[in-house]
């Protein structure tokens, strides 16, 4: 299927399509006043500092960061994007370490109220299957765009030095966290920490755990050929050339969402600095492991 994937040259212009698309939509920001807590994002606020911040652009949906800027500034940014349940989390620890934090949950699938249940298609977010029916013209496309436009506010940010910038997360975080670090070459990125990472290998995951939600986006589509083109564009396999800058990478040996022989793959393709901890007994899920190893790659890099 792999054959099916878009050339260097399309890939290139799609990246491109991104950066043309949140640059040229206007996004409102603010910073919310009021913290608010819900059980069902599992915040915990740690800081009067840390806020959320609503970000509005034209003719797309309303969706949300959390920012947690650094004690002592200028610091370097992480930018923090979440899994397939598009969970809120807080980084308190880096934040200690010298870091500004933000966390994005693109298309406004979370919300300081809690998860946006409206926006759900088969008691499901549709971000993956969005993408494959619309050959790489909506889902992933514009929930990478929803994250330029969420770092452009927070690289405009007095506490942030601006030619530093690095990404981490898990699961579709760390395939997300990748996909950023390829858009953001030669835009200041320093490193990409990805655990276990989704959007990774899909021919190898075909049908695996979370790559089965692909397979609802072929429905629509007359050739699947087109949908396996719009998967070759967020499969982070595709973007490896462009991941020039150190690269962590952890992945699980009982993992049956994200197998790990993905993970080794994209491994063995990265042109830069890498490592990849295999967690022997390691299943989907986050793990004590990650947050200490990525808090080291970023010492050494970010």
């Amino acid at each position: 299927m792999t054959a099916f994937y878009p050339t260097q040259k399309e890939l290139e212009d799609w990246v491109a399509s991104i950066w043309d698309l949140a640059k040229n939509t206007k996004c409102e920001a603010h910073i919310l006043e009021e913290n608010g807590f819900s059980d069902r994002l599992g915040v915990f606020h740690f800081s009067e500092e840390f806020r959320y911040v609503q970000f509005s652009p034209q003719s797309m949906d309303t969706f949300y960061g959390y920012w947690q800027p650094a004690h002592s500034t200028p610091a370097p940014l992480l930018v923090h994007v979440p899994g397939y349940g598009a969970e809120m989390s807080t980084h308190p620890a880096l934040v200690r370490e010298g870091y500004n934090v933000l966390h994005i949950c693109p298309l406004g699938y979370v919300t300081p109220e809690g998860p946006d249940e409206s926006k759900k298609e088969n008691t499901d977010w549709p971000v993956l299957p969005n993408t494959v029916s619309s050959q790489g013209e909506k889902g992933y496309k514009n929930w990478l765009a929803n994250c330029l436009m969420a770092i452009d506010w927070a690289m405009n940010q007095p506490e942030v030095l601006r030619d530093r910038v690095s990404f981490f997360g898990t699961s579709q975080g760390g395939g997300g966290a990748l996909l950023l670090g390829s858009l953001y070459h030669e835009h200041g990125v320093r490193c990409v920490a990805a655990d276990l990472p989704f959007l990774t290998h899909f021919m190898l995951a075909d049908g695996c755990g979370a790559y089965g939600r692909a397979s609802r986006g072929f429905r629509y589509l007359e050739e699947p050929a087109a949908g396996w083109k719009a998967l070759g564009f967020i499969d982070t396999l595709s973007h490896a050339y462009r991941l020039t800058v150190p690269v962590l990478l952890t992945a699980g040996g009982k993992d049956d969402t994200c197998p790990p022989e993905t993970i080794d793959a994209l491994f063995n393709r990265l042109p830069g600095t890498r490592s990849l901890t295999y967690l022997k007994n390691g299943v989907h899920r986050y793990s004590n492991e990650f947050i200490p190893l990525a808090s080291a790659w970023f010492r050494l890099y970010a």
